[in-house]
């Protein structure tokens, strides 16, 4: 059996390296379809964005985002568990650079282990 092909937006096309820049454009473009509504574009989100304090996002928020992070970038960028090694005073201080660097650093892994940006 072969494993699911997940689409890679942020890679760039087969064998390409994820960015830091991409991850953030992609988280980016992501927490906007979250926040709909609430005036998120004119947020200007950037590394140092605040989940809590900046973009005021709810728990149900981030369980959105690591949705989408999954279908994204596959399940080896599980948010979930990224969180659970945290402790409640670094989880309300987290920023939208946190989640990048994880993104990046998964994805560095699955690219050395020929996983990321395969067809």
């Amino acid at each position: 059996m072969t494993s699911p092909s997940f689409p890679t937006p942020a890679v760039g096309g087969p064998g390409a390296a994820v960015s830091t820049d991409a991850v953030l454009t992609e988280v980016a473009s992501m927490i906007i379809k979250i926040l709909d509504g609430y005036g998120a574009d004119d947020l200007g989100i950037g590394m140092e964005t605040s989940f809590h304090d900046d973009l005021e996002m709810e728990s149900i928020d981030l369980v959105t985002l690591a949705g989408m992070l999954t279908r994204t970038y596959g399940a080896d960028v599980n948010l979930a568990e990224y969180l659970a090694d945290k402790d409640l005073d670094e989880v309300i201080d987290l920023t939208i650079g946190d989640i990048v660097t994880y993104v990046v650093g998964c994805a560095g892994h699955l690219d050395r282990v020929g996983r990321v940006g395969r067809d």
